[in-house]
């Protein structure tokens, strides 16, 4: 699950990024409201969520949700304000925003807001994802494989191999490049490897065959991966 965060207070922001970072969320983090836009115009990145500061330089979190709405796009939002008054709560509620937070706020609130938001979202309806014999359950964030014999079991894996094969499941028997799968599943500018797709791709491959008589992960050579259902 990918975030776009809209908060140019360094320590709220960087303090917000940890946390959501810990909890299985890829967050692209931005100070100023023009850099947002650009970011949710990408035609690479598919977000989850947003989280907006109402005042920021450039585009206000605001009118960001207003050019949301008018382009019909339903991606939640969590709006960050220190405006406390009723009217400014209305205000962004009819710009657009979903839900709105006042500073100072502890973090446990926070993740509650944004599980609530994820809740009332149409592509969070389920709670978990299953396609072939892999389920993912998003409460716990596990995942757990469907043996011949009937019985699941758990399989281990780190937030990226998590978030990987998230993607693949969500994009069965199609071809994913691998400037797809890392514009997708790493923040923007991060600073990676040539190799960091294929090399994670190694490890969840490696993984899933201990539990299953096949790989479901194809790979397509020159071109990328594809998650093969049998």
């Amino acid at each position: 699950m990918r975030v776009l965060l809209l908060e140019d207070e360094p320590d709220l922001g960087g303090a917000i990024a940890r946390t959501l970072e810990r909890e299985k969320y890829v967050v692209d983090w931005v100070t100023d409201g023009t850099a947002a836009w650009h970011y949710l115009e990408n035609q690479w990145t598919q977000y989850t969520i947003a989280i907006f500061d109402w005042l920021v330089p450039g585009i206000s979190g605001v009118e960001l949700c207003q050019r949301l709405r008018q382009q019909g796009n339903s991606l939640p939002v969590l709006m960050l304000t220190a405006k406390d008054r009723m009217e400014d709560k209305i205000t962004g509620l009819d710009a657009g925003a979903d839900d709105y937070l006042v500073k100072p706020f502890g973090m446990g609130e926070l993740l509650a807001r944004l599980r609530a938001l994820q809740r009332r979202s149409p592509q969070f309806q389920s709670q978990q994802l299953t396609v072939g014999n892999l389920t993912l359950d998003y409460a716990n964030y596990s995942v757990s494989c469907q043996k011949d014999e009937g019985e699941k079991q758990a399989i281990a894996l780190t937030n990226k191999e998590f978030q990987l094969l998230e993607y693949l499941m969500k994009h069965p028997n199609q071809i994913l490049t691998s400037q797809q799968i890392r514009y997708q599943l790493w923040e923007v500018g991060a600073d990676t490897v040539s190799n960091v797709v294929a090399a994670q791709m190694r490890l969840l491959r490696r993984k899933l065959a201990e539990f299953a008589s096949e790989c479901p992960i194809e790979t397509v050579h020159g071109i990328g991966y594809r998650f093969t259902l049998p």
